[in-house]
């Protein structure tokens, strides 16, 4: 499986707006927000390319699933349980 992203890349400034009570609590809390927002992020970009991926491979798995529901999977007929 390939990388999802280079965690190697050289880290970039940016501007963000967050609202501020929230910020005072995180850092009250000394939570690292830079490293949150990367991990935040990370699921985010995961969990939207796998609705790409389902959206792009929709009509094989359908295809697929028709195929196996009049057909059975190999060695349906082997099996013991």
């Amino acid at each position: 499986m390939t990388a999802l992203y280079d965690s190697h890349a050289k880290k970039k400034a940016t501007n963000l707006s967050i609202n501020s009570d929230l910020l005072k609590k995180a850092k009250e809390l000394k939570i690292n927000i830079s490293n949150s927002l990367e991990k935040t992020l990370v699921e985010l970009i995961k969990k939207q390319e796998i609705k790409n991926w389902e959206k792009e491979n929709k009509s094989s798995i359908h295809s697929y699933n028709q195929r196996v529901a009049k057909n059975g999977t190999y060695g349906d007929e082997m099996r013991t349980f």
